[in-house]
């Protein structure tokens, strides 16, 4: 099975998406726990920050 793994590059184009900083953050902490929960290479949240 190929897992999908993004590159640093999708990463810092997710954080560049058009809304409040204090929002972004929120969904980089949420999205990287998830990751991290799950030991997985994405969140499940395609094109939020930290996915």
């Amino acid at each position: 099975m190929m897992r999908n793994r993004g590159s640093f590059g999708i990463y810092l184009t997710n954080l560049r998406s058009p809304m409040p900083w204090r929002r972004k953050l929120r969904l980089l902490a949420r999205n990287n726990w998830i990751r991290l929960r799950t030991l997985s290479a994405c969140c499940g949240h395609p094109r939020e920050p930290g996915c």
